[in-house]
């Protein structure tokens, strides 16, 4: 047989290498946009770092905030800076209303700030410190020079005291003038502990009126009405006031209490610095705040020729994979092509989504050579069954056409017979083949199946007495169930004429009927000649008879008992046969009293 061959467009190979260049050229766009991404974000960091390391535009401009309750006079400022960077500094208001700018240039507008100068919330990546507030912001805490220097001299005589102990240490000039100590030897104990540390730590006049008022914004902050619970000392610290004896009490009201001393000094100080501005640190020509990736020609033909290298491995790759995921395939579509009585087997080498197709294709090879010997076999035994009454009929008339038999009404009632016969085996074909498409319809009504029962020992009496069989019906109950009536006659009356057929005379056939763990049981057992083991399984196959000289010497079309079993199935049951060679066969019938869903209800 000629391959046909699969359209371009549908084959598999050409699909996988459309698949697979699609998703190299996802990748090497999703790689290149990364890459893009990545520089930019890197050259912004770099901007930002470049903006850290020479921190002096941020830190002055900060300086100038803290110590000026606003920007006036700030322009000379910004132009000094600008000219030791080369850079264009400028300075906006949030809603972009510039207050100083070092020289004309682009408009920024648009532009993303380099950072935010306020000095109540300061930008710690910028400065590398702790507190948010800078500490120029001094506000009225600012020290007289006569408050300086009688702390400078109790700074001095604590420093001399460390000398004494055996530890260094320095004096260190906060930006209000307030002098501090610092231990420069690691390991000693705090610096407050020497000589009278405690008079270095107490508020000066200058200091008291602020730190009170701070006190009462602190507490109403907290919601207390006590502001003497809240110790706030010169370096805005607050010595600890446990409220309670529980620990972790304290030390959740501890964080608290700090929120809203940083929160009281912000609203304390903003009358003193000025207000916040943004900053902008770009080119002096461009205007451009962070470098823009440049793509130069080389770096063009680059990245174009690793693309061309990546697309042209990928189509390599994938036409290899294609062919060898193909070439399996191609032998699994020839062996589906065979003629039917060519069957050949498709080996099975891998493991694999095709190694299952090879299996499956091997499986529907051997069922359809067994469909196909059912099929003839079928059409033989047809042929074979359909064959005897005909010859008869076409005998017998012929013989009456050539004057050697006389048209009597023996003669017609022997013609009528094979009729009838004929009439019964295509009955019986028409059932198979409705059973077989699934439109074997029931009728179901309520129905006294002892009365069906009695109506088939009746149907059949006469046959049995004529073969010297005795027929019985003993009944245990008498269930009313919802079944076809006429479907269930047919078939019970199949299996009393099989038995009856094969009960010699002075036999006895008997049908029984009761209602056992919800079900309806009718079984049939007769005292025949009984089956032998090795045919039981081919009772209910079509046209099988125990004989194997195939002959219509015992009656029947050989289709009974799987009509019989159609018949079963459709009402949701089944049945089954127990039988011993030389003493007889039991066939049970097993029937659900309520309707199922094995066949439609019409």
């Amino acid at each position: 047989m000629r391959r046909r061959r699969v359209p371009l467009h549908r084959s598999l190979v050409v699909r996988l290498l459309a698949t697979s260049v699609l998703v190299a050229v996802c990748a090497i766009l999703a790689t290149a946009w990364l890459a893009v991404q990545t520089t930019t974000r890197a050259i912004r960091q770099e901007q930002g770092q470049s903006l850290s390391d020479d921190r002096s535009v941020y830190d002055a401009l900060l300086g100038f905030a803290a110590s000026h309750p606003d920007w006036s006079g700030v322009s000379t400022l910004v132009t000094g800076q600008a000219g030791k960077l080369d850079r264009r500094i400028t300075l906006m208001t949030p809603d972009r209303q510039v207050i100083a700018d070092s020289s004309a240039g682009p408009s920024l507008q648009n532009a993303r700030p380099s950072a935010t100068v306020d000095p109540l919330q300061v930008d710690l990546g910028l400065t590398g410190g702790t507190d948010r507030i800078d500490a120029r912001a001094v506000g009225p805490y600012r020290l007289s020079a006569k408050e300086r220097d009688d702390l400078r001299q109790l700074a001095e005589k604590q420093l001399s005291c460390m000398h004494d102990d055996g530890v260094d240490g320095q004096i260190v000039v906060a930006p209000s003038g307030r002098p501090v100590v610092r231990t420069l030897t690691a390991g000693v104990k705090d610096p407050a502990e020497y000589c009278q540390s405690a008079l270095l730590r107490r508020p000066t006049p200058t200091e008291a009126q602020p730190l009170a008022a701070l006190q009462k914004l602190t507490a109403a902050c907290l919601h207390e009405t006590n502001p003497k619970l809240i110790d706030i000392l010169p370096d805005f610290t607050v010595w600890p006031n446990p409220v309670s004896k529980d620990p972790a009490t304290n030390t959740a009201r501890a964080k608290r209490v700090d929120a809203c001393v940083q929160k009281s000094r912000k609203e304390q100080l903003s009358k003193y610095v000025a207000a916040p501005a943004l900053l902008f640190v770009t080119d002096a020509t461009t205007g451009v705040a962070a470098p823009v990736f440049d793509l130069t020609r080389a770096n063009a033909i680059r990245i174009g020729a690793v693309t061309g290298a990546v697309l042209v491995i990928t189509v390599l790759v994938t036409v290899l994979v294609g062919r060898r995921l193909v070439r399996p395939l191609r032998a699994l579509a020839d062996a589906a092509h065979q003629p039917a009585d060519d069957q050949t087997r498709v080996p099975v080498t891998t493991n694999d989504e095709i190694g299952y197709l090879a299996r499956a294709l091997n499986e529907l090879a051997a069922r359809r050579e067994q469909t196909e010997a059912l099929r003839k076999t079928m059409v033989s035994d047809v042929a074979h069954e359909l064959r005897t009454p005909l010859t008869n009929i076409r005998s017998w008339l012929e013989a009456a056409q050539d004057g050697l038999a006389r048209l009597d009404p023996q003669l017609l009632s022997l013609l009528l017979e094979e009729a009838v016969l004929l009439q019964h085996i295509i009955d019986d074909l028409r059932d198979l083949a409705a059973a077989d498409a699934g439109d074997l319809h029931l009728h179901r009504e309520p129905v006294y199946v002892n009365d069906i029962l009695e109506q088939v020992a009746e149907a059949h009496r006469g046959a049995a007495e004529t073969a010297g069989v005795r027929l019985h019906a003993r009944h245990a109950a008498d269930p009313e169930v919802l079944l076809d009536g006429t479907r269930l006659r047919q078939l019970v009356g199949n299996l009393v004429a099989n038995a009856v057929r094969h009960t010699s005379a002075g036999g006895t056939v008997t049908i029984r009927s009761e209602v056992r763990h919800g079900d309806l049981t009718i079984a049939v057992a007769d005292t025949g000649t009984g089956i032998a083991p090795a045919d039981l399984p081919k009772v209910f196959d079509r046209f099988w008879r125990a004989d194997d000289s195939r002959t219509r010497s015992t009656g029947g079309s050989g289709l009974g008992l799987a009509i019989a079993r159609k018949l079963a199935e459709a009402h949701g049951g089944a049945i089954t046969v127990d039988s011993t060679l030389g003493a007889g066969s039991v066939f049970t019938i097993r029937l659900p009293t309520a309707p199922t869903a094995a066949a439609p209800i019409s």
